[in-house]
């Protein structure tokens, strides 16, 4: 697996740290789902977009969200190292995990 290049961690980490500073509402959701998107291809990096979507839920009371983090983070690692994603895929538990988008 390549190492992800500096301009996208760049990039993910500030989508990371803006859906943090984000309040409850729908805009932190944009940012992890950028993030998710961005981190697809890495293993490592993909779990750690899921881990702070889980996060995200737990912190807004939205089982059904969490629920379906939960589910992805148990796929997020072998579909990264594999190449089993859906490229462009939001990551959220609203829509299909095997959705490219």
């Amino acid at each position: 697996m390549p190492k992800m290049p500096h301009g996208v961690r760049v990039a993910l980490d500030a989508e990371l740290a803006a859906a943090r500073a984000a309040g409850p509402g729908t805009r932190g959701w944009a940012h992890l789902e950028r993030a998710h998107i961005l981190s697809q291809p890495w293993a490592w990096p993909h779990v750690r977009a899921h881990g702070a979507m889980l996060a995200r839920a737990v912190r807004t009371r939205d089982p059904r969200e969490a629920v379906g983090q939960l589910v992805r983070l148990a796929v997020a690692a072998p579909g990264s190292a594999t190449g089993r994603y859906p490229v462009g895929n939001t990551g959220r538990g609203n829509v299909s995990m095997s959705a490219p988008m």
